[in-house]
């Protein structure tokens, strides 16, 4: 019985050596082990790394301008839809002040005056639906141009880094940084784009 207690023991003892052997040889490389196709449990290598694409649209040269071009028209829009919302409303209140003080020679102009009014407050109401449609339209424009411009580059930048994923940070919680590229990514972006500048 102790005998073979003892070679348990000593079978446990070398399991565990064994084990951490191989835990801590492995260093610091960027490799996850996955079950092979065939489903023989052989454990490959793959590269992984990340990007803070927050932090990309943050400090990227061409979202910035995207982002001053896109805010230039929304000024612009806002502006001319206040421009003729102020001008309605102020039509608005001499034609009530009118109606009220019996400005009008007939009730056939007063109702002409109403509709005339009406009109324009539809042509206003389209308008801003218009502005509003240009704007959503150009937002979806810029994000897809710098989706592009990332997932071009991306593509050019792992053709030498062979990394089998990259993902985006927002799906990760907690991550290593030596797999965060974030700023080579970005430093090279912007780079190019001034090339292009």
């Amino acid at each position: 019985m102790k005998n073979t207690s003892l070679i348990l023991n000593l079978v446990l003892l070398v399991a565990v050596i064994v084990i951490y052997v191989l835990h801590f040889s492995s260093g610091n490389k960027s490799v996850v082990g996955e079950v092979s196709a065939s489903g023989t449990g052989e454990m490959t290598d793959v590269r992984i790394a990340y990007v803070k694409v927050d932090s990309v649209i943050v400090n990227y040269d061409l979202a910035q301008q995207l982002h001053d071009s896109f805010t230039k028209n929304q000024e612009a829009y806002t502006k001319e839809y206040a421009s003729r919302r102020t001008k309605f409303e102020q039509e608005a209140a001499s034609f009530q002040e009118k109606v009220q003080r019996g400005g009008f020679l007939t009730e056939q102009r007063a109702i002409q005056e109403r509709d005339r009014l009406v009109g324009e407050e539809q042509e206003i109401l389209k308008l801003d639906q218009e502005l509003s449609g240009k704007l959503a339209e150009l937002q979806n424009t810029n994000n897809q141009q710098l989706v592009d411009s990332l997932m071009n580059y991306l593509k050019v930048y792992n053709a030498g880094k062979k990394y089998a994923y990259i993902f985006n940070s927002s799906g990760i919680l907690i991550g290593d940084d030596a797999h965060n590229i974030t700023k080579d990514v970005l430093e090279a972006l912007n780079a190019r784009y001034a090339a292009k500048k």
